[in-house]
């Protein structure tokens, strides 16, 4: 078994809220951060991989008409089907993403990689970034969130991950919020600002 599925195992041996996603106010914030820095305020069709709990795909899927949320890890899986339940416009898949990326359920308006790709070697997110860039639509949304501080599982880093996604997906860039803790970053298809495309200038 491979170290990453090992530290997962771990993780969800101890906790079904590894990273305090559920109460922590550093994650709480973020989650907040994250949704606000979304330039617009629904999606038709959105991938979210790495969801872990679901705590993030309870969020996203009030905005979205139609949201697919995927881990690697199967107690991550169940966690997350449980936490959007109700929620009969989401789907909760276990997928090794890039290798299993999900290319019949899009073209995708939105994919979000939260906290997600620095558990990523080199060549890895570079598949990503190119998956990435043939999944969006004309109007697609990329967001990027990730801890900057330096952790052992760590392949790369945020800033690493970030400029790589800026350099090859071939996306306008947004939005950037930076942190000594936490980095996010929005790009988009349509390079329009929100009051651009809200008919304020």
């Amino acid at each position: 078994m491979n170290p990453t599925m090992l530290y997962f195992d771990e993780l969800y041996r101890r906790s079904d809220d590894p990273w305090r996603l559920r109460e922590g106010w550093y994650e709480r914030r973020k989650r907040s951060l994250t949704l606000a820095l979304l330039p617009r305020p629904r999606y038709r069709n959105a991938f979210e991989p790495g969801c872990a709990n679901g705590e993030l795909t309870a969020e996203l899927a009030k905005r979205c008409d139609v949201l697919l949320a995927a881990d690697l890890h199967a107690r991550a899986v169940t966690l997350t089907r449980e936490r959007v339940a109700q929620a009969e416009h989401v789907r909760v898949e276990q997928r090794t993403v890039p290798r299993e990326w999900p290319t019949d359920a899009g073209p995708f308006d939105l994919i979000v990689i939260s906290e997600f790709a620095y558990y990523l070697d080199a060549a890895e997110l570079e598949t990503l970034a190119a998956r990435i860039a043939a999944s969006l639509t004309t109007d697609g949304t990329l967001l990027a969130c990730h801890w900057r501080r330096p952790f052992a599982e760590a392949r790369e880093s945020a800033d690493r991950a970030h400029a790589l996604f800026d350099a090859r997906c071939g996306l306008a860039r947004l939005a950037h919020h930076d942190e000594a803790d936490l980095l996010i970053d929005v790009w988009s298809r349509d390079p329009r600002s929100v009051a651009q495309r809200e008919g304020l200038l």
